[in-house]
């Protein structure tokens, strides 16, 4: 029995090391994965406890960037060896228009932009082509109050509206009953590829809360 246990240890060990490796080299990654998260969910099952500003109703927000995070075919890397300095406060700011804080622009520049082997200025860049290159489908932005909806009617949106995606490309994930993000596999040149098999995650739900914006 010890030696069972020690093996399926030992397996787990490995997987939860594939799954995701720390401190690896800064630009060895095989594409992207865009992650754009509906902020009104965000809000009501996380941000509101916080007292986050993000969910003030001034700021509007409907899908904001939740990260631009380099992957492998299999896993991910993160928190990588980089020679190049992070970004300074007043550029972590200047994301917060499409992110909702500049501190989440930092944790992603910490986490995921330190192994896309960009400069932080560069990372911020493509992180807000990347955002700007998606068309965020506007019926979403017209609720005026909570809804259920098959998590497929979110896909078929943002398939309806981007042309250039695909279903292997695109992924809409759920949290807790509620649609997450939207999220969309890109090459390095931010341009749709299919996603690998642990980044596509499609939520199953039929009824999928889906809070308007505020």
């Amino acid at each position: 029995m010890r030696k069972l246990l020690l093996g399926l240890a030992a397996v787990l060990t490995g997987f939860a090391a594939l799954a995701a490796a720390e401190g690896e080299p800064a630009g060895e990654f095989d594409y992207y994965v865009l992650a754009l998260s509906w902020s009104p969910n965000w809000c009501a099952q996380e941000g509101d406890a916080k007292g986050a500003d993000q969910c003030d109703a001034r700021h509007d927000h409907g899908w904001t960037l939740h990260g631009l995070w380099p992957q492998y075919h299999r896993g991910w890397p993160s928190y990588c060896r980089t020679a190049e300095a992070p970004p300074s406060r007043a550029m972590s700011r200047e994301m917060a228009d499409i992110m909702g804080s500049a501190g989440l622009a930092w944790h992603q520049w910490k986490k995921h932009g330190t192994c896309s082997g960009l400069s932080a200025r560069d990372y911020y860049g493509a992180m807000r082509a990347a955002y700007a290159a998606v068309t965020r489908p506007a019926v979403f932005r017209k609720l005026d109050k909570p809804v259920s909806l098959p998590a497929s009617v979110v896909e078929e949106a943002f398939l309806k509206e981007n042309p250039s995606l695909s279903r292997d490309s695109l992924t809409i994930t759920c949290r807790d009953g509620a649609i997450q993000e939207a999220r969309i596999c890109l090459s390095k040149t931010l341009s749709p590829v299919p996603c690998g098999r642990d980044a596509i995650k499609d939520c199953t739900l039929k009824d999928a809360r889906f809070a308007p914006v505020r």
